[in-house]
């Protein structure tokens, strides 16, 4: 008997597993999809890009790329995303921590803001600067009585941009420690330790993989925006033109290899961006499964 109801048990298993699988046909036919709509719209392009850049040889490839307003527009970009990427870790962390650990008025609100850069465009971000901090903006008038100039100026760069990368880290976070949940601050606090000594030694080993995240995406997009940064910088060669309006000036001054030419190394530092990403993720994932692999210490046995 026992062993008759073994079997109607492996039988009932297995028509529930085959139940819940796709066909071989539909699996191939999904995987297919997946890999030409990539070929297609992602490695193509990619490959084009690349194609272009060195069409006139290499000699030519570097020449664009060594050229004064080249240089300066990489020069720009380099420092508006060191500018951005710190200050929005460190804005990024006490938000994840405030929306994580404590409950407060406004909580909504705050979360509600900080996904506010995903739902506006890029453009409309500019034209709000621009309206603020312009020569006929709100502030303009006081900021010209002071010599201060924000738009069309390093300033303004930094401030759209910073606001366009500024949910990257937050986002991150917010999860991870929403996860976690406060035991570990709160054990650190009764044994003695200061919050200083909490924050660095308990919450910010716990949330690294999801902090150098958020700073890697947080720096691509530094590095990659267009539409706000076009509005507030003014376009002006050697001055204000970061990477990316470089390469929308020479492609249509009819200079295509050496568009391509500053595109290709916007097109490297994404591929670096996901080289890193996917070793943290291999480092994140071989630290938990050596976590769970390791025996307990406070087992008998162990």
């Amino acid at each position: 008997m026992a062993g008759i109801v073994k079997r109607r048990t492996v039988v009932g298993t297995q028509k529930s597993q085959r139940g819940s699988e796709e066909s071989p046909w539909v699996k191939w036919l999904l995987i297919g999809f997946a890999m030409l709509f990539c070929g297609v719209f992602l490695l193509l392009p990619l490959i084009n890009v690349f194609a272009q850049a060195f069409a006139k040889g290499l000699p030519h490839y570097w020449g664009s790329l060594k050229h004064p307003d080249s240089l300066a527009a990489i020069r720009l970009t380099l420092l508006v995303a060191a500018i951005s990427v710190p200050l929005n870790v460190v804005f990024g962390l006490a938000a994840a921590w405030a929306i994580a650990k404590f409950e407060f008025k406004g909580k909504s609100l705050l979360i509600t803001l900080i996904d506010l850069p995903f739902s506006v465009s890029p453009v409309v971000a500019g034209l709000v600067f621009v309206v603020l901090f312009g020569m006929q903006g709100y502030f303009g008038e006081w900021l010209m009585d002071r010599n201060i100039r924000i738009i069309f100026a390093v300033p303004g760069i930094a401030m759209a941009t910073i606001f366009i990368t500024f949910p990257f880290v937050a986002r991150e976070l917010i999860p991870i420690m929403q996860a976690q949940g406060s035991d570990q601050e709160q054990a650190a606090l009764t044994l003695g330790a200061s919050g200083w000594q909490t924050f660095w030694y308990v919450t910010l080993p716990s949330v690294r993989w999801g902090l150098l995240y958020g700073v890697i995406l947080c720096n691509s997009r530094a590095m990659g925006e267009f539409g706000a940064v076009s509005v507030v910088s003014g376009h002006i060669t050697g001055h204000t033109d970061t990477m990316p309006l470089r390469v929308e000036k020479l492609y249509n001054e009819y200079q295509g290899p050496a568009a391509f030419a500053v595109a290709s190394l916007l097109a490297l530092l994404a591929l670096l961006t996901l080289l890193i990403k996917t070793y943290l993720e291999w480092r994140q994932h071989r630290e938990e499964g050596a976590s769970q692999a390791a025996p307990d210490p406070t087992l008998p046995n162990a």
